[in-house]
């Protein structure tokens, strides 16, 4: 059996590089077709149309993994023919008609007051509170570094709504983290049944889980990708 490709989906205040580490360790787990989308994060249908162009240049099944405001992005985009699993991160699984902002105000998460809005409708997550608000489990080198390299969204982004989600179509699979402070665990429990996740595994993990946990979440995407390997 081959293993299906992989494409890495980010979420906001970050860039494809977020996977770094989760990369390494899919290749040690012998995954060679690994890609990481560099989306705009200007609209859910930008974002959803980029990451759209590179499945299609794939020749073969898809694995989408989505982490934070990526898995809107993947659930969007995600029935595209070849993708056959969906991985959610620490991530919104919103339903036709929802945003990544609606789903946010069902349970404010803690870090919800350090984010602050620029002139020109960017949103930030405050850089001297990026590392208790996103990434408390790494070390404050790396946080630093994600604090001063973060990529801020259009805040209108937060709205846009699915709509025919590709989590009612495909199989998927939710890793929580606990400790989130960004996307509230209730929020997160509550999108993985909802789903019908075939897997949810629960890290004790900051919102950057796939920094701090990459075994872990490796070992997830692993296991979808040999789910529907052909």
């Amino acid at each position: 059996m081959s293993n299906p490709a992989v494409v890495l989906v980010h979420g906001f205040w970050g860039g494809a590089a977020h996977w770094a580490k989760v990369i390494v360790e899919l290749n040690k787990l012998g995954h060679a077709d690994i890609h990481a989308v560099e989306n705009p994060l200007t609209s859910l249908a930008d974002d959803a149309e980029r990451t759209r162009k590179m499945v299609a240049q794939i020749n073969g099944p898809v694995v989408l993994v989505g982490h934070s405001y990526g898995g809107a992005v993947i659930s969007q985009m995600g029935n595209q023919p070849n993708v056959v699993a969906l991985v959610y991160i620490a991530a919104f699984a919103p339903d036709a008609g929802e945003s990544p902002g609606g789903i946010t105000q069902q349970h404010l998460p803690v870090a919800a007051p350090n984010l602050a809005p620029d002139s020109d409708g960017y949103l930030w997550l405050k850089p001297e509170k990026f590392h208790e608000s996103f990434c408390q489990d790494l070390s404050a080198e790396e946080g630093l570094i994600m604090a001063v390299t973060q990529k801020a969204p259009l805040a209108s982004t937060f709205g846009d709504a699915v709509t025919d989600p590709a989590w009612k179509h495909k199989p998927c699979w939710y890793q929580i983290s606990s400790l989130d402070r960004m996307i509230a665990p209730e929020n997160q429990k509550w999108m993985a049944g909802r789903i019908g996740a075939r897997k949810v595994v629960t890290l004790d993990a900051s919102h950057a889980s796939l920094a701090s946990r990459p075994i872990e979440v490796a070992a997830l995407i692993h296991e979808a990708s040999a789910a529907t390997a052909s």
